[in-house]
């Protein structure tokens, strides 16, 4: 399986949330494209380490986080800053060490990074017990900070933003550490085709308004379809993509109720071409996770946020929302009166639009991908990373 003789670079990665894999899978894309003379070895953490606990933690995860998310926002709040209560639950969560540290020496990569805070731990402690000596980078996944993305032997952070970049070095962080290239996307969100070309594609009219929803199970569609019947309410007949993941429950249940629907609704399970989707879309409404919020930016798409996960996804709506880039609706009734603010109003849109191209970054893979070389290297420049 690891048998190539070039210098690797080791990317760790969680499937608790699926935005720490696609960050994984941006880097490992990167390396692929940039520096074929490397080679990405991307690893799920949770599976390698615990293969037996993996399955039932993380139903546990996903039945938490869409039946009782204020007991998910409880403890992200207990954690938020450095506690004896967080370090209790940062042990626990980041066992494992001894089998982490026999993948290491089995593949002596140049660099580790990780994606996923527990495994960030793990590199820390690892490097401070000194049975490792090797350059470990830290790629954040949100627009916010958290205590366990922190540790003492973490050589880089790398930050979707300066006001991240800005609280890690008040939370003690020297910000030589700090690199702010944005949350690293895939090459697919940046390179897109034209609308009429993907309307034709996926039989939609390209010069009708269309939103894209994007919830699945474990958002705020699957709490219930009342949300996707509410759209009836608004007075002008549109277009819906709507993507329901890997709930086929959910998808079944739409298909029944939305023949009868005066819109023209395009129902969709898990996708690989969201970002196609996305072209299409004049409005993305969703919930608002660091890595969908850089692929929206990255495509120029206003996102309308609705029922954020307390905790990050909270904090990413208002990172959005105080800088305009974004809009958030409260509740249900409100979620409609804002599509039908925004449908009369498109100056609002273009708005969005243009201040979405201050902050975006279409380099974002590559940029971090540079640092990250140049930690694993320092600074020798041993390899030359092309875009």
């Amino acid at each position: 399986m690891f048998e190539s003789d070039k210098d690797k670079i080791l990317i760790l990665s969680a499937t608790f949330g699926d935005g720490h894999k696609q960050v994984a899978k941006a880097i490992s894309e990167a390396v692929d494209f940039c520096t074929p003379d490397l080679e990405p070895i991307t690893l799920d953490v949770m599976q390698w380490l615990h293969p037996y606990l993996y399955p039932v933690s993380n139903y546990f995860y996903k039945k938490v986080i869409k039946k009782f998310p204020q007991v998910y926002g409880y403890f992200y709040q207990k954690t938020k800053e450095r506690s004896s209560f967080s370090d209790k639950l940062d042990t626990l969560f980041s066992s494992g060490m001894g089998t982490m540290l026999e993948i290491i020496q089995m593949l002596n990569p140049k660099v580790v990074v990780s994606t996923y805070p527990f495994a960030a731990r793990i590199i820390s402690k690892l490097k401070e017990q000194g049975l490792i000596d090797l350059p470990i980078v830290t790629i954040i996944t949100d627009y916010t900070n958290h205590s366990y993305w922190l540790h003492p032997f973490t050589d880089l952070y790398v930050v979707g933003s300066e006001q991240v970049k800005n609280r890690l070095i008040a939370s003690g962080v020297e910000s030589y550490k700090i690199k702010c290239t944005g949350i690293p996307i895939m090459q697919k969100f940046v390179h897109t085709q034209p609308r009429e070309m993907l309307a034709l594609k996926y039989g939609l009219n390209p010069n009708q308004f269309t939103i894209l929803v994007m919830g699945g199970g474990d958002g705020f569609i699957g709490k219930g379809i009342s949300t996707i019947l509410a759209f009836e309410k608004l007075p002008v007949p549109i277009q819906f993509i709507i993507i329901c993941g890997r709930n086929k429950k959910l998808q079944k249940r739409l298909a029944a109720e939305l023949p009868s629907s005066k819109h023209k609704v395009l129902l969709m399970g898990y996708s690989d071409n969201v970002n196609e989707l996305m072209a299409l879309s004049d409005l993305l409404i969703s919930k608002p996770g660091g890595v969908t919020i850089s692929e929206a930016m990255a495509m120029e798409l206003p996102l309308l946020i609705y029922n954020p996960l307390p905790g990050q996804e909270e904090e990413n709506a208002d990172y959005l929302v105080n800088l305009g880039l974004g809009i958030l609706a409260e509740n249900e009734k409100d979620l409609i009166d804002k599509i039908h603010s925004i449908m009369k109003d498109s100056f609002r849109l273009v708005s969005i639009k243009q201040k979405t191209k201050l902050f975006q970054t279409k380099t974002s893979s590559i940029d971090a991908l540079d640092v990250i070389i140049q930690t694993a290297y320092h600074g020798r420049g041993q390899y030359q990373v092309n875009g």
